[in-house]
């Protein structure tokens, strides 16, 4: 059923008491190499990130020798579980999830760390097994591609985790003890560990059979690697997520990196100190990891297992929206002079882009959402505010290519032409063919916001004719007005970037 308000799109939900219930949540994860407290707020289905902050405490560092956490460790994590506790209670977080992974759950003294850490906080810890791991994981990536289909392959410090994800289900998962703290007590040099990542692959592939067109990385090992595969091709849109490579590069990239040490690495990345140290036992799982399972691409997931335990909390409903229409309404809300003009400004342009798919489709949605909310910015920047927003923001549910689509048509908003701005690499991230509808979206939207008004019937209608290379426009009678010498300027240049004539009846 087709909602009256935004058709196959539907309402927005960030209004909805359900998702309000998820206005603000925290999320507390006690990795083996890392701890972590993720706060979301926002628009439910695609939040922000209020506050995120890392510690590498090395919990697991020494388990497989041991049995036992590292006490460093234990002294790091718990300092920085007592600070997360404080600021979740300043911040009013409710609720507050606590979960641990492979390293207290394998640690003959992980029950006692954990009985410490609630008399000392209050916090109580869940401690997962491996493929309930997988599956949070694995609902991570779902909630940034609701419609994701492939294989996810979470890697932490002392374990690795597969699931299957199609038709917005997680279908079978696997965990396995490949994580690079892990691989490193592995006995017999280099060939010894060669034998071990294989036979532990081989495994893993014995339970996990399908054929996977995708893969879905997670884990901050697996982002390092993008990080560094996006400075070798010399890669201009610094986003992690969504970022995509071919098998063929992620073999060169990890050829590339055993010509450099791992201070030149982290030089010319930015990769911390700590999460660099993981990066040789990494790259030696990568490459068996994917002539194990052979996709054809490798997507970075910047979701993981603390997205999924929101995504966790979500009703179905919510679940099933798109999480880009999502958020851009609510930036709407928040941030635009006229809340609600968007869909008017949407209605408005729909002419235009009559014959265009859904995927198309949602991104003219999502520009007319975002068009207004820049306004606050100074007039000199307005283009380069609008392209970094659309760009650089924290949105899921959109590829790269659909990232500069976005900010190439919010840029022509404000500025009739792209040439000669500091953007000029990224636009050989999208296809010319693409650029030029985003020009006549962002021209369009710059000449629809003269009109303004709530409701679109008084905007006047636009028509297309292509055969014949004419932009109409038709106006009441009763705003007839609106359509003064700026306006008039504006739907001449929009006619101009749809090669047509324009033609004006009241």
């Amino acid at each position: 059923m087709q909602d009256e308000d935004w058709g196959p799109f539907g309402r927005p939900l960030f209004q909805d008491p359900t998702a309000q219930a998820l206005g603000r949540v925290g999320v507390i994860d006690v990795g083996s190499n890392s701890v972590r407290m993720v706060v979301f707020d926002g628009a439910a289905r695609s939040p922000a990130y209020f506050y995120n902050e890392k510690v590498m405490a090395g919990l697991g560092a020494g388990l497989s020798q041991t049995g036992r956490l590292n006490p460093e460790g234990r002294i790091r994590a718990m300092d920085a579980m007592k600070r997360f506790v404080l600021l979740a209670k300043s911040m009013n977080v409710t609720p507050l999830v606590a979960v641990a992974t492979a390293a207290m759950r394998e640690a003959e003294d992980g029950p006692a760390f954990r009985e410490e850490l609630t008399q000392e906080t209050g916090l109580r810890l869940w401690v997962i097994d491996g493929t309930e791991e997988a599956r949070l994981s694995a609902q991570g990536v779902l909630l940034g591609w609701p419609g994701a289909t492939g294989l996810m392959c979470d890697i932490g410090g002392s374990s690795l985790e597969l699931a299957e994800v199609a038709g917005g289900r997680v279908g079978r998962r696997e965990t396995s003890a490949l994580g690079p703290l892990k691989l490193r007590d592995v006995p017999g040099g280099k060939k010894g560990l060669k034998a071990h990542i294989k036979s532990e692959l081989s495994t893993l592939r014995g339970k996990i059979d399908g054929s996977y067109d995708r893969l879905f990385l997670v884990g901050g090992s697996w982002r390092a690697i993008a990080r560094l595969d996006m400075v070798r091709r010399n890669y201009p849109l610094a986003v992690l997520h969504e970022y995509r490579m071919s098998p063929r590069s992620v073999s060169d990239t990890l050829t590339w990196m055993k010509s450099h040490s791992l201070q030149d690495l982290r030089a010319m990345s930015g990769i911390g100190e700590a999460r660099i140290t993981l990066l040789p036992e990494a790259a030696q799982v990568l490459s068996p990891l994917i002539r194990t399972f052979r996709p054809k691409e490798i997507a970075i997931s910047a979701y993981g297992i603390r997205e999924g335990l929101l995504y966790e909390q979500m009703p179905q409903k919510l679940r099933d929206r798109d999480p880009l229409i999502e958020a851009c309404r609510y930036a709407e809300a928040q941030s635009a002079r006229i809340p609600g003009f968007g869909r008017a400004l949407y209605e408005f342009l729909k002419p235009l882009f009559s014959t265009e798919r859904e995927k198309t489709r949602r991104l003219i949605k999502a520009a007319c959402l975002l068009h207004d909310i820049s306004w606050r910015a100074h007039p000199d920047y307005r283009a380069e505010v609008c392209f970094d927003t659309a760009t650089r923001a924290n949105l899921g549910g959109l590829d790269h290519a659909e990232r500069i689509f976005l900010g190439l048509a919010l840029l022509h908003r404000y500025k009739n032409s792209r040439a000669g701005t500091r953007f000029e690499a990224f636009y050989e991230l999208l296809p010319e063919k693409q650029q030029k509808k985003a020009e006549v979206l962002g021209k369009a939207m710059r000449f629809g916001a003269m009109l303004a008004a709530q409701d679109a019937s008084k905007m006047g209608r636009l028509k297309l004719y292509p055969k014949k290379k004419i932009l109409e426009l038709r106006m009441p009678v009763e705003t007839r007005d609106l359509f003064g010498e700026v306006a008039e300027a504006r739907f001449k240049s929009l006619a101009t970037a749809l090669d047509a004539e324009p033609r004006v009846l009241i």
